[in-house]
């Protein structure tokens, strides 16, 4: 039996230090790229820990409010208002009409001078109006109520604002006036307003609620049908190629495109009501429709043929198998692409603009088809108002529409869990 001896040149390799020097660059390698994975990552978080901070720092101070204590003396003032009136539904207007905001002005100056003119706002009438709405009784008595002051004052009693807001900050202290800070549950209870310190975001937050069940009242079963049936049904041939092309073009279009084809198709053509959650939710649908698809397709492509093989063997109809065992299968990875295409659609803002959701609503929607704002929307508005009130209660906006998409993830998610099956 002949052998073949090691080459020596194979052997120098290892005993010349070469190979050791080849695995030492390889381990450097792996160490860099770790070092580059672990720097990326660390960037990453950097970024997100910066924007919450920021978001927190300007926009918490949305959620609470600067209130000033006010004695005021009904039956010596010019309000004439029957206590009979503050029941029923003609309550609100009522006091909308009763001069509340004359009284309040009046009794600052006498307070304290002419400067205290300003320091209460349209969130301290509507404050008034509520607490007689809550005990009429007041109307026949002195009463001392804390109302919230004005947006300025606001800003200025909390550390900052312009140095006029500041000094009457002090001349009210000075005076015996005191500030103090209350959680301000107006601003997730109320609509939009000129006034800084009487806006909320209930109007918006229900319209985004309203938008958004639209949205995955069509987009959702209609993009699952098509990824069905382009993946089970549809032959394979020129027109379908043609549409699956189509299909995954839709889903790198831009959102604004969107927004032009539901102003041309659903307002100009079909004359649906402007600036409502319905047309908002159908062009959201379209712009959402390609991605649900193009994720519900390969859900679809991943359940095993042999689950399609032994369904046809036990004799069940291709219906069934489709229905019966690869949907439910593929139902997790579907509402994976389900939550990416829905938190897209919540954060738009482009495509809502150009249907006309950028009005000002003083009302929470009352259905699909009442006028209406969005989150998204209603920021961008706020962020384009020249009051500084406004700085802060857009960033406290922004955190609203976080946890509101948090939530509704976190309800994508739980759902994604609780249909996961295992093969």
């Amino acid at each position: 039996m002949n052998s073949t001896a090691p080459s020596s040149s194979g052997a120098s390799r290892w005993t010349d230090g070469s190979m050791s020097a080849r695995v030492k660059k390889r381990y450097a390698a792996e160490k860099r790229f770790r070092a580059f994975g672990f720097t990326a990552v660390g960037i990453s978080v950097a970024f997100l820990a910066f924007l919450l901070v920021t978001m927190a720092a300007k926009g918490l101070g949305g959620f609470t409010r600067m209130e000033s204590e006010l004695t005021l003396d009904f039956p010596r003032s010019d309000v004439v208002l029957d206590p009979r009136a503050l029941t029923g539904a003609q309550a609100e207007s009522a006091v909308a009409n009763a001069g509340l905001g004359g009284l309040i002005r009046d009794t600052a100056v006498a307070t304290y001078g002419e400067d205290a003119r300003r320091l209460f706002g349209a969130g301290a009438n509507r404050e008034l109006g509520q607490l007689l709405i809550d005990d009429p009784e007041m109307l026949t008595r002195k009463v001392t109520v804390s109302l919230p002051v004005a947006s300025k004052i606001d800003i200025a009693a909390k550390g900052d604002g312009d140095a006029a807001s500041k000094a009457l900050v002090a001349k009210v202290e000075a005076a015996g006036g005191s500030f103090s800070r209350h959680f301000n549950e107006d601003f997730l209870t109320a609509s939009d307003a000129t006034d800084p310190s009487a806006v909320g975001v209930w109007g918006a937050l229900k319209g985004s609620l309203l938008t958004i069940l639209v949205t995955m009242a069509l987009a959702f079963p209609i993009g699952v049908l098509s990824a069905l049936y382009l993946e089970e049904f549809a032959p394979r041939n020129r027109w379908t190629d043609m549409i699956e092309v189509s299909i995954n073009n839709l889903a790198a279009v831009p959102s604004i495109i969107f927004g032009l084809l539901g102003l041309a198709v659903f307002l100009n053509f079909m004359h649906l009501p402007r600036s409502a959650p319905l047309v908002g939710g159908l062009t959201l649908a379209l712009m959402t429709m390609p991605v649900i698809v193009i994720a519900g397709r390969n859900a679809i492509k991943a359940v095993p043929p042999s689950i399609r093989d032994a369904a046809l063997g036990v004799g069940a109809s291709k219906m069934q198998v489709v229905f019966h065992h690869v949907l439910p299968l593929a139902l997790p990875g579907i509402l994976t692409g389900t939550i990416i295409g829905m938190a897209r659609a919540l954060g738009e803002t482009a495509p809502l603009l150009m249907i006309g959701m950028r009005a000002f609503i003083a009302s929470p929607p009352e259905g699909i088809t009442s006028p209406a704002s969005v989150l998204p929307v209603q920021i961008f508005l706020w962020s384009d108002e020249v009051d500084r009130g406004f700085v802060e209660k857009t960033s406290a906006a922004i955190i609203v529409l976080l946890v509101f998409m948090l939530l509704m993830n976190g309800l994508a998610i739980y759902l994604r869990n609780r249909f996961e099956r295992r093969w």
